[in-house]
């Protein structure tokens, strides 16, 4: 059974120009969308997966998932014809030379396990490079299904898929954008390209909504941690690398995958803010360096503040002003515990850090505002 509900058109449609040397994103498609700030559920970092797919006969579906974006070689060819970096499914045929043409309802489709489970926002679907070999159109649906399902799972008539975006023309060459208006928690997304053709990527941008069982069950945690439901709110300086890196759940693994800001040259300093999981009892922080050698920030404070508790709220400083070395994990054991629903790293005077992470347990505020939330999205 699937639900229907409405999704604004693409904004882009039709074929782009065949592709004519030099820089091949110089004609690329895009827009600024109002929800790419929000976080990529389906990021592969956060543990997303594409764990099935009817056809990937030109390309792989891993692609879909990759983080950075998609490459063009325009010599690069293999047994199968060009390769592309992307999902490519084969042409599809009618039954006959009378008939030609797929059917109206034929498609090809993948399935992707969201890395965080959440409230979906926004969907791009980018169909860079693929320029005539584009699909007409794309469709996406989504499902919530608790535990690790099969495949085989998700494709049975028990799983309910509930439409995110209705079949919309999509334009090759393009970062084609859908705002999603649908107030539920889901696990698993379909994409549907109809009715065959590539697709180079897939970010769907929205709020995750952590399990609050799983949390529970945790006791302590990282309570600003992407993955259980923290993001960043605001950041000063975004001109080398995004902040939101700062809250990833892997190791950093080179300079850039950290938050680094351009040198000051005022008397001012960089800061970011985030919102944590749910109003949280925080124990001990972690402030790490790794890859930011002659760029690290110089010193570091963190404050929290608890607007559950007072409306508004006021910062209050858990971390004074501490000096910080290149390359290096620093931790801190707070003296006793600090309260709060928000977060503020201050970096003097400017420079990077490469995770932040934030150890604590909810408080019974926090745990009954989440679960309240969970329930009411469905989860």
């Amino acid at each position: 059974m699937t639900a229907q509900h409405s999704s604004p058109s693409a904004r882009f449609t039709g074929d782009a120009d065949p592709y004519g040397g030099g820089d091949p994103y110089a004609d690329y498609r895009t827009a600024d969308f109002p929800f790419t700030h929000l976080t990529d559920l389906a990021d592969r970092r956060l543990g997303a997966g594409v764990v099935a797919a009817n056809d990937e006969f030109f390309a792989p579906r891993e692609n879909l998932l990759l983080p950075e974006r998609a490459a063009f070689d325009p010599g690069h060819f293999g047994h199968k014809g060009k390769v592309m970096d992307g999902w490519e499914t084969r042409r599809r045929r009618g039954p006959s030379p009378e008939r030609p043409w797929p059917a109206a309802e034929d498609h090809d489709w993948a399935l992707i396990r969201l890395g965080a489970p959440g409230v979906v926002r926004g969907i791009v679907v980018d169909t860079a490079h693929f320029r005539g070999n584009h699909p007409r159109a794309v469709s996406v649906e989504g499902a919530s299904v608790p535990g690790s399902p099969a495949p085989e799972e998700l494709l049975s008539d028990r799983t309910q898929w509930t439409t995110l975006v209705p079949p919309a023309p999509v334009g090759g060459h393009a970062a084609n954008g859908f705002a999603v208006s649908v107030e539920r928690r889901f696990t698993h997304l379909r994409l549907n390209q109809h009715p065959d053709g590539g697709i180079a990527r897939l970010r769907v941008h929205g709020e995750v909504v952590p399990d609050p069982a799983w949390l529970a069950a945790l006791g302590t945690f990282d309570v600003v941690a992407l993955g259980n439901g923290g993001r960043v709110e605001e950041v000063s300086d975004l001109f080398y690398s995004p902040a939101v890196n700062t809250i990833r759940p892997d190791r950093p693994r080179r300079m850039d995958d950290g938050w680094e800001t351009r040198r000051r040259r005022d008397r001012g300093h960089d800061w970011i803010r985030y919102r944590l999981t749910a109003q949280a009892r925080i124990r001990a922080l972690e402030i790490d360096t790794a890859y930011l050698k002659g760029n690290s920030a110089g010193w570091a404070s963190v404050s929290v503040k608890d607007t559950a508790a007072d409306g508004a709220g006021g910062w209050r400083e858990i971390l004074p002003p501490t000096r910080l070395q290149p390359d290096t994990d620093h931790r801190f054991v707070l003296p006793e515990p600090a309260v709060g629903t928000h977060a503020r790293v201050d970096v003097f005077p400017d420079g990077g850090i490469s995770r932040l992470r934030l150890f604590g347990t909810l408080t019974e505020r926090g745990a009954t505002a989440l679960a309240a939330r969970h329930r009411d999205l469905g989860g």
